[in-house]
């Protein structure tokens, strides 16, 4: 289920959806790789997230991950899975 990202305080062009499990996913869908001034706009993004929701939060995107930024997020309790 796709959620509004306007009731979170995000731009309009961030993608979010819940899954079964009510798990708050962002949506990455591009192909460039994801690097760490990503992963820092990625924990603001959640952290906005989880000042209205107790949920789980995680990251899904088909886009290679840098190794120090999966580090960094999985640190900052945000789980990232591929497509």
């Amino acid at each position: 289920m796709k959620l509004d990202p306007k009731k979170y305080g995000l731009n309009t062009r961030v993608v979010l959806i819940e899954n079964d499990q009510k798990e708050i996913i962002i949506v990455i869908d591009r192909k460039s790789r994801i690097i760490m001034k990503d992963g820092i706009k990625i924990v603001d993004q959640v952290r906005k997230i989880r000042l209205q929701e107790k949920k789980t939060i995680g990251v899904k995107t088909n886009a290679p991950v840098c190794s120090k930024t999966k580090q960094y997020l999985q640190k900052k309790g945000i789980e990232v899975r591929g497509n």
